[in-house]
């Protein structure tokens, strides 16, 4: 000990590798770039549940925060887009003469795939976006996923509710169903999320993929029947192969947009098959994301 403090040229002596955990356990330290085991896991991402809720509102007012209109852009864009689709594919292609009622068709449609699209290209980036903070803080990285998935379902409320509007505005009968709407929904987001989760993960791990997932995210709008009707376009296919048309239907993407089309639209009564198909795709893929991403918790944010 010199008078000014501790000798500069003694060098401590190591820790031994049990020394360093009995210390580090002591006062509550968690070796980094480490998976968890499974149950822990989840009660970290319980315990970090309200940093999820003020993620997702920061998301949520940084993405309205420099529009003059804020969130009446979450209405106005779909909409906006729903008039030129109207008019290339219902009045120019004239494939409104396969619906009754195109207008809700579409639209129903076409927000519905926004949102469910927005989670997956959002979903791409969430990490990377979060590289600085992930090396800094410790916490679940499945919360950046599930952040950009929330405040893009909050986002789209307004937009939501405009379809109930559009619904009544084209004199579609309320029924029992309209009960429904708000479960389709959350079924349509929980596979959002489980599809965020896994692009999370392989966008992480090779980066060049984020070109991709537009090109992915583009060609499930064009075969999810987004302003068409699958089962009609199909039928109007010469000799069209027996496989074709489940194969169409019953994909992730076309089965999100059926069950809450058969929510509002009476030409399109509930189907339970249908339905069953989509609550196991939503299984399938919060399952397969949850654990495709845990299993490389260790590496992210790391160089």
């Amino acid at each position: 000990m010199t008078d000014f403090g501790p000798d500069p040229t003694r060098i401590p002596e190591a820790l031994t590798d049990e020394e360093a955990e009995a210390l580090a356990a002591r006062y509550g330290l968690d070796r980094v770039g480490v998976r968890p085991s499974l149950g822990s896991y989840l009660r970290d991402l319980w315990r970090y549940r309200h940093l999820a809720w003020s993620m997702a509102k920061g998301e949520f007012v940084s993405q309205h925060r420099d529009n003059y209109l804020g969130l009446l852009w979450a209405v106005i864009n779909p909409i906006m887009l729903g008039v030129a689709y109207y008019l290339i594919f219902g009045v120019l292609l004239d494939l409104k003469r396969d619906v009754g009622n195109f207008i809700a068709f579409l639209t129903i449609g076409l927000f519905t795939f926004v949102f469910f699209s927005a989670a997956l290209t959002s979903g791409s980036k969430a990490l990377l976006g979060k590289v600085s903070m992930m090396r800094s803080l410790q916490f679940p990285r499945l919360l950046l996923p599930i952040v950009v998935v929330v405040s893009g379902f909050v986002s789209s409320i307004p937009a939501f509710l405009v379809l109930v509007l559009i619904a009544l505005a084209t004199k579609e009968p309320v029924t029992w169903s309209w009960l429904l709407f708000p479960v389709a929904l959350l079924v349509v987001a929980v596979m959002g999320l489980g599809m965020a989760m896994i692009v999370a993960r392989v966008v992480h791990g090779a980066r060049d993929l984020a070109n991709v997932v537009p090109l992915f995210v583009r060609l499930l709008r064009y075969v999810s029947g987004v302003f068409f009707s699958i089962e009609a376009r199909v039928a109007a296919i010469d000799d069209a192969p027996v496989w074709l048309g489940p194969l169409l239907e019953y994909q992730p993407g076309a089965v999100a947009l059926t069950i809450v089309r058969q929510t509002l639209m009476s030409e399109m009564p509930l189907d339970w098959t249908t339905w069953a198909v989509a609550v196991g795709w939503a299984i399938f893929f919060l399952v397969t994301g949850f654990f495709v991403f845990w299993r490389a918790e260790g590496t992210y944010g790391r160089a």
